[in-house]
This record gives C-alpha cells, sequence and structure tokens, in this order.
C-alpha cells in the first residue's frame, strides 16, 4: 500500500493551503512544482520575491501559478506583526521586536497560519526543529485539550505482514527526550488520532517496554505500566495495552505466548516509545534495514498543523510532508 499517494488523494478532496517559508531553497521551490503539477494541495511560497524568482529561474523551475508573499511587501505584514505583539508583549517583546522578528519567512508564515490566511505550514529543510518549533509555540500554542507537543514519524515498510499492511506510526521519534507515564499516555492518544487521521484506519496502540506483561520489573519498566494505566483509564475508547515487546505487539504468534488475552497485542500499528532513544533508534533501523519510507518528524498537538523536515530531505519528501500536512487540516 503508498500510503502517500493514499494521503495525496484524500488531500484532493478537501484542497488546504500550505506555507513554505524556506522559499530560497532549490529543494523547496522542487516540491512547490510538484504539489502545483499534481494539485493535492496549494503553496505560499514566503521569503523575499526577487531572490525565490532568481532561484527558480536557475534550477529552471516554471513557479508562474505559485503565489510568492514577501513578508517586506505583503499588505498583511502591519496586521501581522501587531497580532503578534499582543500575543507576546507579556513576555517582553516590544513593538520594534514585533516588527523585526514578522519579517523572518518562518514567523511570518506561522501568522498567515494563525490569522487563517493558510491552513498550515511545513518548514525544517532549513532550519533546525526548535526554530520552527518555537515559533509555532509561541504564535499557534498547543491544540485545545492537549497538553504536550510531540513528533512521530509515519512509516510505509515494503512487504510486510505487519501493522496496517505494513504502515505503523512510531512516537515519540523525534521531540521528547525521557517523557513520563503522564507524557507517554498524552503521546499515546495523539498517536492513536494521527494514525486515525491520516491512514483512515483504528489505531491499536502498544506501549512497547523491553519487558512484557511483568517479564522484567525496574524503574523503567514501571514507567510504561503506568503509562498504560494513565491512558486506558483517561481514554476508555482507545485500543491500547502495554507493557509490550515489540515482537508481542506486532507478532500474532508471539502475542498469542507473551501476551495472551490482549485485544491488540499482535495486531498494533502504532508503537510508543519509552524515550526517545529507542523511538529515533527505531525508526532509523526499520528505514534504513527494511528500506522504508519515513515520513517525519511530524507534528502533533499544536493548535494548527506545523510539520518539521529533516535537513537531509528530498524535493518528494517536502511534497509528501506538505500532503499529510494538509489532511491533517481537515476537519475531523
Amino acid at each position: 500500500m503508498n500510503i502517500i499517494e493514499a494521503i495525496k488523494k484524500k488531500a484532493k478532496s478537501d484542497i488546504k493551503t500550505i506555507v513554505l517559508p524556506e522559499a530560497e531553497d532549490k529543494r523547496v521551490i522542487e516540491a512547490a512544482c510538484k504539489v502545483e503539477m499534481e494539485g493535492f494541495a496549494k503553496i505560499i511560497l514566503v521569503g523575499s520575491n526577487e531572490a525565490i524568482k532568481a532561484k527558480a529561474n536557475e534550477i529552471g523551475a516554471n513557479i508562474d501559478k505559485i503565489k510568492i508573499v514577501d513578508p517586506e511587501t505583503s499588505e498583511k505584514y502591519d496586521q501581522y506583526w501587531k497580532k503578534f505583539y499582543e500575543l507576546r508583549k507579556e513576555k517582553g517583546v516590544t513593538e520594534e521586536d514585533s516588527k523585526r522578528i514578522i519579517k523572518d519567512p518562518v514567523y511570518f508564515g506561522m501568522m498567515m497560519v494563525k490569522m487563517e490566511d493558510a491552513d498550515g505550514l511545513v518548514s525544517g529543510a532549513a532550519h533546525s526543529t526548535s526554530d520552527t518549533l518555537r515559533p509555532a509555540l509561541q504564535i499557534l500554542k498547543t491544540a485545545p485539550g492537549t497538553k504536550l507537543v510531540s513528533a512521530f514519524f509515519l512509516m510505509n515498510v515494503p512487504n510486510c505482514e505487519y501493522g496496517e499492511d505494513g504502515i505503523f506510526v512510531f512516537a515519540d521519534s523525534g521531540l521528547n527526550e525521557n517523557p513520563d507515564s503522564e507524557k507517554l499516555a498524552e503521546i499515546a492518544a495523539s498517536s492513536a488520532m494521527s494514525f486515525e487521521q491520516l491512514v483512515g484506519k483504528k489505531s491499536k496502540v502498544a506501549m512497547l517496554s523491553y519487558s512484557t506483561y511483568g517479564s522484567a520489573k525496574s524503574e523503567l519498566t514501571e514507567k510504561v505500566i503506568e503509562a498504560t494505566r494513565i491512558v486506558k483509564e483517561r481514554y476508555p475508547d482507545l485500543k491500547v495495552d502495554g507493557e509490550l515487546q515489540l515482537d508481542a505487539a506486532i507478532v500474532p504468534e508471539i502475542a498469542e505466548s507473551k501476551a495472551k488475552g490482549s485485544q491488540v497485542a499482535g495486531k498494533c500499528n502504532t508503537l510508543v516509545f519509552p524515550d526517545l532513544n529507542a523511538g529515533n533508534i527505531g525508526y532509523k533501523l526499520v528505514q534504513r534495514l527494511a528500506k522504508a519510507e519515513a515520513y517525519g518528524p511530524l507534528c502533533q498537538g499544536i493548535a494548527k498543523p506545523v510539520n518539521d523536515l529533516s535537513r537531509g530531505c528530498s524535493s518528494d519528501d517536502i511534497a509528501g510532508v506538505v500532503a499529510i500536512t494538509a489532511v491533517q487540516g481537515m476537519k475531523k
């Protein structure tokens, strides 16, 4: 199953507008052209009009049909810096600070999303994760009812019988280093929602550990056991179990012996890792050894869709994340 093609098809049913603020990067321009050609989202490139067009000409890209917004000349500049000032003045931000900060394409793009002039934003090809998420949290803040912003990877493993025909969500694989039990429970709930929104199938969540049902006992396993208890209590409709070793989570035969009676063991498609070490190593192992497509780190828990990119991403990767961001922007 090609999950990105399915997501692009879904995105075409309700076209969203996505901001790309790193518009002088040739990969971003190429991705914008791919999106425009395939027609699954509208793109706004944010940055210097002159510089973007010069880069497009340099690489032979036709961006005539793609909207460019230059913060320096935009008619929305005054509206945006004044709104940013209102949002941040209690944190010591002055009017002069706001006028300067909003000229940054990432901040300007976030204000476009905040003011509903766009539906989502994708950045990170030329910025660090913190440079993408800091303005997102300052301007957009967390989603209602959500206490934690976390990151996940959408994994598409070829020729795989496990998960949802080889499709998984891995979380948190990009942001929270050592979440406690409360945070793990939040990550589980957000990840289940992300899986169902993007894949269109029921999520089955595994709270992963090196232990299954008490086969080992330590502070590490107790954290996962407590997280499982919390998530079951707070989200009774969620299909979740733990603590589970990876093989018990995804292999039916192993689940039968290690987690007999579990409703989800052996069938899990949403994997919640106990910490960032495990999550990041796990996704990279699957990506490299199983030749899986790994899309992310994708964000969950922000009030509007914002996604981070790997700085080693290709134009195809960017286009895929644009499609994901567009679907995240649809009404649930």
